[in-house]
């Protein structure tokens, strides 16, 4: 039976401007490339879970512009069901301005729909948190949306993944309420008020929640109890990292089931092939392309 996922977060769209560097203030540049890319991190995080083969569910907010329209098409083609997102009419829909130039990029983020979900909006997907085998959640809506994922999971026995991107400083109790949280180093340290340059085994030995903690190119380690564990990253030509956190996040709420140690090494596979292709969305892998990777 497929796997039912439901997603709280954001949807954006993601405006990138390419440029042969980044315009000083009041000065105009001619750019060099223009696209327009789905994003978000609740929406990338649907997507992903979509395509390894489980059924999914997002609740988020859209606006009722142009924006909010080819995002909706684009959910609705990856078979993502959208009951629980909202059409806003007195917002747009979220947007990054992202200017990428010399390998660095520039990103102005406008939450608009996405600041308008709330706990009640919450509340009101209760029916498809309770029917879940996990739920993922991240920190491009308001806090108070967050924390109610987290205690409307905890209340209803459903694991809920707590992906603390951007990160800020979130209050123990909060953190208690998560099955999991799915951090950076960075992001692990400014959840816990600590310094980033602490011993990241350390930080994660600290943390009142177990934590799956990404490490890039190393892969990811793990802790339930105990001493933390280590899954090494798999080999592959690196092409685009963009949606690959995203990626991992996804899988690990599919194959949850399977246990920590197996879905956090289906999340690194799966994380690495989104990198050996361009874009967020459309580099994420279908099912049989992951048991092909791993098979191989």
């Amino acid at each position: 039976m497929a796997r039912r996922i439901a997603v709280v977060g954001s949807i954006n769209m993601d405006l990138v401007t390419q440029a042969p560097r980044f315009p000083q203030p009041g000065e105009t540049l001619l750019g060099e490339g223009f696209v327009t890319v789905p994003g978000g991190k609740g929406a990338n995080q649907a997507v992903a879970a979509a395509r390894l083969g489980a059924e999914v569910a997002l609740v988020g907010a859209l606006g009722s512009d142009a924006f909010g329209e080819l995002l909706r098409a684009g959910l609705l083609r990856e078979g993502v069901n959208l009951d629980h997102v909202r059409r806003l009419d007195e917002v747009a829909s979220g947007t990054a301005s992202i200017t990428v130039a010399g390998g660095d990029n520039q990103i102005i983020v406008v939450p608009a729909a996405n600041a308008r979900v709330t706990p009640a909006h919450v509340e009101s997907a209760r029916q498809v948190l309770a029917r879940a085998d996990a739920v993922l959640v991240q920190m491009e809506i308001p806090l108070e949306a967050v924390e109610a994922t987290l205690r409307l999971g905890r209340s209803l026995g459903v694991p809920v993944i707590l992906n603390p991107a951007p990160a800020r400083p979130l209050p123990a109790g909060w953190l208690e309420q998560a099955r999991y949280v799915t951090p950076n180093q960075h992001e692990l340290a400014t959840l816990l008020g600590a310094d980033p340059a602490e011993d990241f085994r350390a930080l994660m030995r600290r943390a009142p929640v177990p934590v799956v903690l990404t490490r890039g190119h190393e892969g990811a380690w793990y802790r339930e109890q105990g001493e933390p564990a280590h899954q090494p990253a798999f080999e592959v030509q690196a092409v685009d990292s963009t949606g690959a956190g995203d990626t991992f996040n996804a899988a690990l709420g599919v194959f949850l089931h399977e246990g920590l140690p197996v879905a956090v090494r289906k999340a690194c596979a799966a994380a690495a092939l989104a990198v050996t292709r361009l874009g967020a969305q459309q580099g994420m892998p279908r099912t049989h392309e992951l048991d092909a990777f791993l098979a191989g």
